[in-house]
């Protein structure tokens, strides 16, 4: 990431333990740390996110390619990602249905009382 070398590294070093002191340098060291933690997290999140909302958005146009050739002959690419996007269909909808069953043994219940 950055170009930095031993000798740079120990000329920082020296620079905070005179600047910082001895009692300061270890919390300075971990705040620094901290913050480039979070940083990193942060990185990644959005990279992950965008990673998503492209694949979503390749989705998406090949969906409209699949149903302008109307869903039929496809090529394999196209292909899988209309069984993705049904697979993803599927896999939302699974929750509610649960628990539209749940509730429907639920009121079954509540009527033989």
């Amino acid at each position: 990431m950055f170009d930095i070398g031993f000798w740079e590294l120990m000329i920082i070093a020296i620079m905070g333990l005179v600047v910082l002191g001895p009692e300061r340098l270890p919390t300075a060291i971990r705040t620094v740390r901290t913050w480039i933690n979070s940083i990193k997290r942060f990185s990644n999140s959005v990279q992950s996110e965008l990673k998503e909302e492209l694949r979503i958005h390749e989705l998406h146009s090949n969906l409209k390619k699949a149903e302008e050739k109307g869903l039929k002959d496809l090529s394999p690419e196209l292909e899988e990602s209309l069984n993705s996007l049904k697979s993803a269909a599927q896999e939302a909808t699974r929750p509610y249905e649960q628990k539209s069953a749940e509730n429907d043994k639920k009121s079954e219940v509540s009527n033989d009382k």
